[in-house]
């Protein structure tokens, strides 16, 4: 009751018609300030200190065994200055926190709690360290059972480390988180607000989404957040949208069954052999006259069956149709060739050599030659 009068006292004072200050505008009261933080919690606050003792354990792999045992020392130093007493079993390969009489802080023991199981999943002990302090939570994400075959699970999980590392260093400078891949589980570190968009990147890179898109959101938003006229305006505009490129139609069975209406009535009952024979009127007659029906009806059957064999066998002697021989069509002779061009190029092909160089044609014979010949056979 008094937190509510002093209130109503600091509201009438802010509204107050004697007051010369302006009144509050509700989003101003409901931002938080940069750079607040919550009051630590003190021993003052809880002078008495705890009534039940509370414990908590968890196991850790063969291989975490060396590691643990170097620095445990400083794990049950960081737990002493809040009053946690802390143990390491090696046989049973546990791990175990409890409060004592001296510790003060209810929600220290929770912490104690993720730090145990920060350890047990691969995180160093520098960085696990870290979620004793208030502004700081952890979160580890199971995601071992989000993909059934084994080699698309190692092949996203690697597309969520990157090559040498890079997408998860993205992601941690955008996050301010750290964030550690180990096995089937992701565990994250850092603020609220960065573990939120951490589990969001993790479980859509299962479900084949590429990080890059996610960080290319977070970058946009990182810049659009510094805008102070931006911050309460809709950002859907500014941010990517992904879509599946590679979309599998699903193949259509050939034989589609189409679900009947319900009917809470049964179907009709077929009618029997009997119903039949009644219906028909051969009920009334002799077993004689009934032999010689079902003989009539065997007897067309056979007729029919053997009709069929015969066509069968007869389609073995028609012969197939011969298609209808084409006339071969000489093709019109546009001129008449020129023979003496053809003799000259069989004649000038006789004289070449495959691989030697023409022959140079033979010298003209001039008339003065052919004079001395005339005149030396006159003599």
């Amino acid at each position: 009751m008094a937190s509510v009068n002093a209130m109503d006292g600091v509201s009438e004072t802010q509204t107050g018609t004697g007051s010369d200050k302006k009144p509050a505008d509700e989003a101003d009261l409901l931002t938080v300030p940069d750079g607040w933080k919550e009051a630590p919690f003190t021993k003052e606050d809880n002078p008495r200190g705890m009534l039940e003792e509370s414990s908590f354990a968890t196991l850790f792999p063969k291989y975490r065994e060396a590691y643990l045992k170097d620095c445990w020392p400083l794990v049950e130093k960081a737990l002493g200055e809040q009053y946690v007493k802390a143990s390491l079993d090696l046989i049973e390969g546990s791990m175990t926190v409890c409060t004592t009489k001296k510790t003060f802080d209810p929600y220290i023991i929770i912490r104690a709690r993720d730090l145990i199981k920060l350890l047990a999943r691969s995180v160093p002990f520098e960085q696990a360290v870290r979620i004793l302090q208030d502004d700081v939570a952890c979160d580890i994400i199971k995601i071992g059972t989000l993909v059934r075959n084994r080699e698309r699970f190692v092949k996203r999980r690697q597309r969520l480390i990157g090559p040498k590392g890079s997408t998860l260093k993205a992601l941690e400078l955008l996050t301010n988180c750290y964030v550690m891949v180990q096995g089937n589980t992701v565990s994250a570190l850092g603020p609220f607000n960065g573990l939120k968009e951490v589990r969001k990147v993790v479980m859509d890179t299962m479900k084949n989404i590429h990080p890059i898109y996610n960080i290319k959101t977070l970058m946009i938003k990182r810049e659009l957040s510094k805008d102070p006229e931006l911050r309460v305006q809709n950002w859907e505009r500014f941010l990517p949208k992904f879509r599946h490129k590679n979309l599998t139609k699903r193949k259509e069975p050939r034989k589609k069954s189409v679900k009947k209406e319900y009917t809470p009535f049964p179907p009709q009952q077929p009618d029997s052999q009997v119903d039949k024979e009644l219906a028909s009127g051969e009920f009334f007659l002799r077993e004689s006259v009934k032999k010689r029906a079902k003989m009539a009806e065997i007897k067309v059957k056979q007729a029919e069956a053997l009709t069929k064999k015969q066509e069968q066998r007869k389609k073995a002697f028609i012969p197939p149709k011969e298609k209808p021989l084409l006339k071969k069509t000489k093709a019109p002779v546009e001129g008449k060739l020129d023979i003496e061009a053809i003799k000259a190029k069989v004649k000038k092909a006789k004289t070449k050599k495959l691989g030697a160089p023409p022959v140079s044609p033979a010298p003209p014979v001039t008339s003065s030659t052919n004079k001395k010949k005339k005149t030396k056979g006159k003599s």
